[in-house]
């Protein structure tokens, strides 16, 4: 399992993957063969949880209204979602101006007391500030995690060559 995953002020305790895509503006360079990567264009984060227990319903309804506030109601959502968008904050990313753009849940028979959730935002800078604001927290975050181990380290096993198995 992946990291637990804050989404706004909702917390996904039980997320299954997480995926970050970024993507580049391209752009030929005047009067030459050559082109360069100018400025980023799209950063989307996928996030695919497990919604359990008995408060699996409030966590969904949360979300649902989330998505509804970053896509139709921002101008009338809180200061903070109307100066910086939604924050997801987990061990791969700390990025703010995030909206939703797609959620789906889904029930199984062989899940009948958890719900699956996909959801998909979309970076939507809302200022170069409140942008320059994300990426100097994401820094901060890799910077930050940078000295904490996240797996041990491989012991010494011999290279030697011994009788075969079996």
């Amino acid at each position: 399992m992946a990291d637990k995953v804050l989404v706004g002020a909702i917390p996904l305790l039980y997320v299954q993957s997480i995926t970050l895509s970024e993507g580049y503006r391209v752009e030929r360079i005047l009067g030459s063969r050559f082109a360069q990567a100018t400025q980023p264009s799209t950063k989307t984060i996928a996030i695919e949880a497990l919604l359990l227990g008995p408060d699996r319903l409030a966590v969904k309804k949360a979300l649902e209204v989330l998505a509804l506030t970053s896509r139709a109601l921002l101008s009338a959502a809180g200061p903070a979602l109307a100066a910086s968008g939604i924050p997801v904050v987990c061990g791969l990313t700390l990025s703010l101006d995030m909206q939703i753009t797609d959620l789906r849940f889904a029930q199984s028979v062989q899940k009948r007391d958890a719900f699956d959730v996909s959801l998909t935002l979309q970076h939507v800078p809302r200022s170069s500030l409140t942008a320059l604001l994300g990426e100097a927290a994401d820094l901060a975050l890799a910077a930050g995690s940078a000295p904490v181990p996240s797996v041990p380290a491989p012991g010494p096993v011999p290279r030697a060559p011994g009788p075969p198995l079996g």
